[in-house]
């Protein structure tokens, strides 16, 4: 009964998520929104792996790159249904995540990060040189996956992508998978002493953190309808998934997700406000953040309520004693 309790918030969460295009029909609202799950999904993928399991990396744009030229090449070179491009995408994901975790995973601290990053950039020279598939520099078109002039059917799309990854992070929560990502993260040497096989662990954040990355790529190439390495493949990607996480609270399940919105929002008024100027206001604005919130928007929020209680708990026992030694 407690189980089913615990479901009903987030049930009724997800059903207002997926009610939204039903009340906003503004376009300009909808694309916003639909950027703002894109960044959720992604944000989420990379705190699987780098905020419960504690391997950071900024080499993500890897398999969001991968999703997105799976499904652009299939459908424009070999004729493909784009649903099938999909499907392809993730079953790429996996044996590439596997590989690069049998590279990465035997690097520590920052030599982990750099391998991750020179990974990824490996793959951005790869679509640039090899013209004859991917067009190189020049860029691909992607067809749409829905017909028609309507943002809903894409917005529904990555709105499930969204409530999966972010339901699966809160599954892995509650459940042993996610104390033992939480023991490797806080000590992976104490974790092995103890029997965890964190390499195996570790292998299985990042294989559901690729293929979570890949289906959003997929997805964010068929709704721009054009795609080049730059755009999917860059550092930036990389760089802009973690600072969602980071921002919003890593190791928290809607952490991604409160930076996503934060972010999203942000650069749209911004960009609006201030032309050019946005992305040096931007840039400011996340330096700030990082500095007056290092546990991220959600996580200092939870520190500050855990700490308030304890206080209040303090204070409670020492009531009771002074009340019991007075008597």
């Amino acid at each position: 009964m407690s189980k089913v309790k615990e479901l009903i918030l987030p049930v009724l969460l997800a059903v207002a998520v997926l009610a939204v295009p039903l009340v906003i029909k503004n376009p300009y609202w909808l694309n916003v929104l639909i950027l703002i799950l894109v960044w959720t999904s992604l944000g989420t993928a990379w705190n699987i792996l780098g905020g419960y399991a504690g391997q950071l990396s900024l080499g993500h744009s890897a398999f969001f790159g991968l999703g997105a030229y799976t499904l652009a090449i299939t459908a424009t070179r070999l004729g493909w249904n784009p649903w099938l491009g999909i499907a392809l995408g993730i079953l790429l994901a996996v044996p590439l995540s596997l590989f690069i975790g049998s590279i990465t995973f035997r690097l520590h601290g920052p030599y982990f990060v750099l391998g991750t990053l020179a990974i990824a950039e490996v793959l951005r020279l790869v679509a640039l040189a090899w013209r004859s598939v991917t067009n190189g520099a020049v860029g691909i078109m992607v067809p749409r996956l829905f017909m028609g002039i309507s943002r809903a059917p894409f917005y529904w799309f990555i709105a499930v992508v969204a409530i999966v990854a972010v339901g699966l992070t809160w599954w892995i929560e509650r459940n042993k998978v996610g104390y033992y990502f939480t023991a490797i993260r806080e000590d992976q040497e104490t974790a092995e002493s103890i029997g965890i096989n964190t390499t195996g662990y570790k292998n299985l954040a990042l294989v559901i953190s690729a293929v979570i990355s890949a289906v959003t790529g997929a997805f964010y190439a068929s709704f721009l309808s054009y795609i080049e390495p730059d755009i999917v493949l860059s550092e930036p990607v990389s760089l802009q998934m973690a600072i969602v996480a980071i921002i919003g609270g890593r190791g928290t399940v809607l952490g991604p997700t409160v930076g996503a919105t934060l972010l999203v929002l942000a650069s749209e008024l911004f960009r609006a406000q201030f032309k050019q100027a946005h992305l040096l206001i931007y840039g400011l604005l996340l330096m700030a953040a990082i500095l007056f919130l290092p546990g991220g928007v959600l996580g200092t929020v939870q520190q500050r309520l855990k700490d308030r209680r304890a206080a209040r708990l303090a204070a409670t026992g020492a009531t009771f004693v002074a009340r019991k030694e007075a008597s």
